[in-house]
């Protein structure tokens, strides 16, 4: 029997009594979901029913029930269940709770739409965050949202401004030879030898304080990059694997450090292959507040002529424009800096231990070359 005039074989409109009209069909769960909105006319209400039925058919129906979940619970748990390294997760949960939550934590996850996030930005911009920041709490929003899409919770992530991933960051200071080797006179004499580790190795300061005398060969001479040591928020010291894959390596020293670091282990690191390298007056692993001010830091570097806001990290900066200074390509240096990329003939390319050395070696001749040119000046 024909079906009666305007009955529909998809889905169900109604006639409310403000006069507007209600779709609804039953899911393939045999539930009935109702239109998020009401519309004008019947035909606009059958219009949406009938872009329902062609997502059912194609496969590409997103479920609206699984999208009504608040951002914050969702956020939450995606933190949670995560594998990510004690800090990272930290982190996450602190850029999550102070730039996302306050704005975005109560949407439902199928309400937030492209302009929702636009405007959420510019919020955060208005506000006084820093394009850096703004853009590490954009990057996290994005890669919540990417699993909501795996999870058929949203039919398309909402985080697509053009952009707004980008970190505008300043330029970082760089160091000349001379300023190094100053500072590292500068500060107490057990900590001269991570001053120049830090410009001539290039290691990060979580990858320098983790180091025990079995990473180190001073007959390659070369030092083992197996872990790193990364402080809580609570303060606490907790070790783990590097940054990323790349993070694992080992770097060739140069040739100019290996006195200074042989002196340096016998002077003030115990016996035993398993001992810290660097530590404070009583043995314990370095926290980077209280190293500071043991080294009065920010005294010290102004007292180097080195600019306003040098941190620690700009040392491991200056050792990789000593290295591309040195002749090492950008892979090369990636691997003597442990940076991962995203392009696949980056990952899977690795520089040799004979080059490397090749470049810790002209590295050595540079550094002398600049320390003999100051001699002859002063």
């Amino acid at each position: 029997m024909a079906n009666k005039k305007n009955h529909r074989q998809f889905g169900h409109v109604r006639r409310l009594p403000s006069g507007r009209h209600q779709a609804s069909y039953l899911g393939p769960d045999g539930l009935r979901r109702n239109s998020p909105e009401t519309f004008p006319t019947k035909t606009d209400a059958n219009a949406w029913l009938s872009t329902v039925e062609t997502d059912l058919l194609r496969g590409e129906w997103v479920d609206p029930l699984l999208g009504k979940v608040a951002l914050k619970e969702y956020g939450e748990r995606w933190i949670k269940e995560r594998q990510l390294g004690v800090r990272t997760r930290e982190e996450y949960e602190r850029q999550f709770r102070l730039h996302v939550v306050p704005f975005l934590g109560e949407k439902l996850l199928n309400s937030i739409t492209t302009e929702t996030v636009r405007t959420w930005r510019r919020h955060l911009l208005d506000n006084g965050r820093s394009d850096t920041t703004t853009a590490k709490a954009y990057r996290l929003l994005r890669a919540i949202m990417n699993t909501a899409l795996d999870d058929n919770r949203i039919k398309r992530n909402p985080c697509r401004i053009k952009g707004a991933d980008q970190e505008k960051a300043p330029e970082r200071p760089v160091a000349a030879v001379e300023q190094v080797f100053t500072l590292s006179e500068t500060v107490p004499p057990r900590f001269r030898v991570l001053i120049l580790a830090a410009a001539l190795t290039g290691l990060r300061w979580g990858e320098l304080i983790a180091l025990r005398r079995c990473d180190v060969d001073l007959d390659a001479p070369s030092v083992r990059v197996p872990r790193r040591l990364a402080q809580l928020n609570s303060g606490q010291l907790v070790e783990g694997p590097p940054k990323s894959a790349a993070g694992f390596r080992t770097v060739a020293m140069p040739e100019i450090l290996v006195d200074d670091f042989r002196r340096h282990l016998m002077a003030f690191v115990k016996a035993g292959p398993e001992e810290l390298i660097f530590t404070g007056e009583k043995g314990a692993a370095l926290k980077r507040g209280n190293w500071h001010r043991s080294v009065k830091w920010i005294k010290t570097v102004a007292k180097v002529g080195l600019p306003k806001g040098f941190h620690f990290h700009d040392l491991r900066h200056t050792g990789n424009n000593l290295a591309a200074a040195a002749g090492a390509s950008t892979r090369e240096l990636m691997h003597r800096m442990g940076h991962g990329s995203m392009r696949a003939a980056l990952i899977y390319q690795h520089a040799t231990s004979e080059r490397d050395k090749e470049i810790a070696d002209k590295l050595s001749e540079r550094v002398r070359a600049s320390q003999s040119h100051a001699n002859r000046t002063t």
